[in-house]
């Protein structure tokens, strides 16, 4: 990882943080430098900037910048559950433990990987080298539905789905704990963690996230539970039921952090999909079943 100090001149006072830290690091575009405003790696006085926050004239900021991915990602044979297919779209319900695209720590075996070798050339070059294709994520233990587009007016048309919330992701999880109403919202804004800058949080100032649930199934100690999300922010779900006070079961992060035996990851699986087709405006519902050690987690809880 490298370390930039950089002071600001008298000509950039007044400038956002994200336009003028692409300005500024010439190997930076503007999405780029946002991205490490988020993500904390950006500090003024040893504070994280936010990217809509003004410098002023003489004062030192300091960037971390990760260590480089590779320039290219090639095809690999990885098996995928590929649950609707055609010209423009592929949806794949991704086990538990794959990583969506390349990053620091995760090179290759990537879900991008598995669709360069499926599909070959015909992915979107929207999401640049390392993320073809790639519309939305799900966390690497989370399973379920995943879009990608292969080609780019079908990325640009979901993506836009996606930002006016046209594009619906229903999600099934298990939490630890009792809901007294049947269903309910969660509407509060998430950002970075204010110490812990690998998680994620509610915070004053993040962006605006909104979750409804519902009760599937009641059991003791622990709730079945239906999300529908209507933003899209990183960790998500997982962030907001444990806001509650409710974290889902074998979350680690957000809830209990000793593992639960018999289950990798979080309780968590993205079980429905609903979007318009993007060549034909036809609308596309998707389901796919639980895997099978949340069945296996199901069956247990209903048997005691």
């Amino acid at each position: 990882m490298e370390r930039l100090t950089l002071r600001t001149t008298p000509e950039e006072g007044g400038l956002r943080a994200d336009v003028w830290l692409a300005a500024r690091v010439e190997a930076l575009s503007r999405s780029a430098a946002a991205r490490l405003l988020e993500e904390g790696r950006v500090t003024r006085n040893g504070k994280p900037l936010a990217k809509r926050d003004r410098l002023t004239p003489g004062e030192t900021v300091e960037v971390l910048l990760p260590d480089p991915t590779p320039a290219e990602v090639g095809p690999e044979d990885i098996p995928l559950d590929v649950v609707y297919e055609d010209e423009d779209v592929i949806v794949v319900n991704k086990p538990k433990g794959l990583v969506v695209h390349p990053a620091p720590g995760h090179p290759d075996g990537t879900l991008v990987n598995a669709l360069l070798h499926h599909c070959g050339d015909s992915l979107s070059g929207i999401g640049g080298e390392l993320r073809p294709g790639i519309v939305h994520r799900i966390d690497r233990d989370t399973s379920g539905l995943i879009i990608a587009a292969k080609n780019d007016l079908a990325h640009q048309r979901l993506a836009a789905q996606l930002q006016d919330h046209t594009l619906a992701r229903v999600y099934q999880c298990i939490v630890v704990g009792g809901l007294r109403e049947d269903a309910g919202t969660v509407d509060a804004p998430i950002g970075r963690h204010p110490t812990d800058r690998k998680k994620m949080a509610v915070v004053a100032g993040g962006r605006s996230a909104v979750t409804h649930w519902r009760v599937l199934e009641r059991f003791p100690g622990f709730t079945y539970v239906e999300c529908r999300l209507e933003t899209g922010r990183t960790h998500q779900i997982r962030v907001h039921m444990a806001y509650i006070g409710r974290p889902i079961l074998g979350d680690t992060v957000y809830g209990n952090k000793r593992a639960v035996p018999g289950l990798q990851g979080q309780c968590l699986h993205a079980v429905g999909l609903r979007f318009r087709h993007p060549r034909t405006g036809g609308l596309v519902e998707l389901t796919c079943p639980l895997p099978e050690e949340f069945e296996a987690r199901l069956r247990k809880l209903r048997a005691t």
